[in-house]
């Protein structure tokens, strides 16, 4: 494994030529909390981009047609649609503020003209819709205490099975993840599989429960393999082995140092998304400073890339980033000590059959393309 800010190509090209392709949004140094983006989804075929935000906004992108005298060359995403999904909600009978971030969006597979999507704000049970029903949901998981003093975890992710649509998966804040099977029951109350990896004793401190809260978790597209992101790393694991993953990969581990500092400015709360790309070749992951990483499945290389307006002009290479973690900080190095906190790539999208990988960094949304092609 190459160390923090080491690293190939993991998308496929043979050199890092990352290319910068648009940038949604200008720099504000006075963000609204409504205008961050909290979630990043590509449509099945890649043509269409929703991104959600803590106001309870979604905003789709269409990209536009390829342009005939650069036969080469990709259309960009431009402003398509956008709407109000979620309204601010108090449930007066348990007395419970509902915010209306968007937590998550998924495309539905397109079976005519029309196009569908789901987007959601629940993190204690996980609801099944009927399309064709809808003022009623069918409830299969459900992890609420009758007193909520007694809430021991919540549910943090949740994704059904690419190829068998009775199979479901959902992380919790714990650490576990749990995989159901809805043919055994309507109310997935039992798993079927239970993966948790198990913590060395002698490494555990005060910050372990919170560092090995799941914060996303992705099935492959072959369906084999899943994958988790807890605060330090990324892990892929194989359905047939429930004992430990296969894969670890270390996002940021020079941050181990700082969980203190992370703990107290409330970083360390921070929830952090990951994708395969098509091939389940390559996986992407977000990080602080406004750095994300790539890991390449089969030579084990890795790269740190910056999102930022400085690197954004067109056509422009992006360059590998290095984070000096001790020591003397070699050119070009960042010190792990002058990291931004406030600038972290949470939400990461991969297109699903090419090298194009949506980026949002609070509100803006960088998208960038492989120059290979």
């Amino acid at each position: 494994m190459a160390g923090a800010g080491g690293g190939g190509c993991p998308a496929g090209g043979n050199d890092l030529q990352w290319c910068f392709s648009q940038v949604k949004g200008a720099v504000d140094e006075d963000v609204a909390e409504a205008d961050v983006i909290s979630t990043v989804e590509f449509s099945h075929s890649g043509d269409l981009l929703a991104t959600g935000d803590k106001g309870g906004r979604v905003v789709i992108f269409q990209r536009e047609q390829e342009n005939k005298s650069r036969p080469h060359s990709r259309g960009e995403y431009n402003v398509y649609s956008t709407f109000q999904s979620h309204e601010p909600e108090f449930d007066y009978l348990k007395s419970l503020e509902i915010e209306e971030k968007i937590n998550k969006i998924r495309w539905l597979p397109q079976q005519s003209a029309a196009h569908f999507l789901l987007s959601t704000n629940d993190d204690l049970r996980i609801n099944l819709w009927h399309l064709e029903i809808t003022d009623r949901s069918f409830n299969i998981v459900d992890i609420k205490p009758a007193n909520m003093e007694e809430l021991t975890e919540v549910i943090t992710a949740a994704e059904f099975h690419p190829h068998q649509c009775n199979v479901l998966v959902y992380s919790s804040s714990k650490g576990t993840i749990r995989l159901c099977d809805m043919r055994s029951s309507a109310l997935c109350d039992r798993h079927s599989k239970f993966f948790e990896e198990p913590e060395d004793p002698s490494s555990r401190s005060f910050f372990s429960e919170i560092i090995s809260s799941v914060s996303d978790v992705k099935f492959s597209h072959s369906g084999r393999y899943m994958m988790t992101r807890d605060y330090l790393s990324v892990k892929v694991w194989d359905l047939n082995m429930e004992s430990r993953p296969v894969e670890t990969h270390q996002v940021h581990e020079y941050l181990r140092s700082k969980l203190c500092s992370l703990y107290e400015n409330d970083c360390i709360f921070d929830k952090f998304e990951c994708c395969w790309n098509g091939s389940d070749s390559a996986i992407m992951t977000g990080s602080y400073n406004n750095f994300f990483r790539m890991f390449d499945r089969t030579t084990w290389r890795d790269v740190t890339l910056e999102a930022s307006r400085e690197n954004s002009k067109p056509r422009a290479s992006l360059k590998p980033r290095r984070v000096c973690a001790g020591g003397k900080r070699k050119k070009d190095e960042v010190s792990v000590d002058s990291l931004d906190f406030s600038k972290k790539i949470l939400h990461t999208a991969w297109h699903p059959a090419e090298n194009t990988i949506a980026v949002a960094a609070t509100n803006n949304l960088y998208i960038f393309q492989d120059k290979a092609n």
